[in-house]
């Protein structure tokens, strides 16, 4: 009896259990959202470099450059010197090279420990004196020069360089820069014999959609 009582339960219980809804599928993430930037052509009399500028993650280095492109201070400007440190490593550097007419106010420093960007292949970043000096002044990386970047637990000045950005076309155009003729007399301190000569002209920079 007790048998046939569980077997009856057994059939009762089994159309409820069928009438339960289907799990529901497993939704993927959503992608994540790219940071926002924007785009500048720099056009030279060695070719042109596009570069896209990290506005959401270096917002206050982006602002500035483009700042000085939205006026066109950078018109006429020049890339001014190239230090090839070894072959495809090194750094190339241009701006307004503390012309009063051309130069806005310093800007704040952002450090790649807040920003999370690096000074690797390709990328952009300011020229500076001290931390907060940083005016129109920028350079373009060859190889990976990280060591550039804030070191917090390092000795003295550890802000590093603000990387806001890195070439999206034309890092030919950078390397040809970077291997043209330097002045072996020209310039200061480390820079000597860095200087380019003739300079490479910036006849303008542009934003790109």
């Amino acid at each position: 009896m007790l048998r046939r009582i569980a077997f009856l339960l057994c059939l009762l219980a089994a159309p409820a259990l069928a009438q339960l809804p289907a799990p529901e599928p497993a939704t993927a993430p959503a992608p994540a959202t790219k940071p926002a930037t924007a785009r500048v052509a720099i056009e030279t009399t060695a070719g042109t470099i596009t570069v896209e500028l990290e506005t959401e993650r270096a917002p206050i280095t982006s602002a500035n450059f483009l700042r000085y492109v939205d006026q066109k201070r950078y018109d006429g400007t020049s890339f001014y010197r190239a230090d090839p440190v070894a072959p495809n490593f090194g750094l190339i550097q241009g701006g307004a090279s503390n012309d009063p007419k051309r130069v806005l106010k310093p800007i704040p420093h952002e450090p790649t420990t807040k920003t999370g960007l690096s000074n690797t292949d390709g990328a952009i970043s300011m020229a500076r004196g001290a931390p907060g000096t940083a005016t129109s002044d920028f350079f373009i990386i060859i190889g990976d020069m990280s060591a550039l970047d804030a070191k917090p637990d390092q000795p003295g000045d550890n802000q590093g360089f603000a990387a806001f950005g890195h070439v999206v076309e034309g890092m030919d155009v950078v390397h040809k820069i970077l291997a043209s003729p330097t002045s072996p007399t020209a310039g200061e301190g480390i820079m000597k014999g860095q200087m380019l000569e003739p300079k490479i002209t910036i006849l303008s920079a542009r934003r790109v959609s």
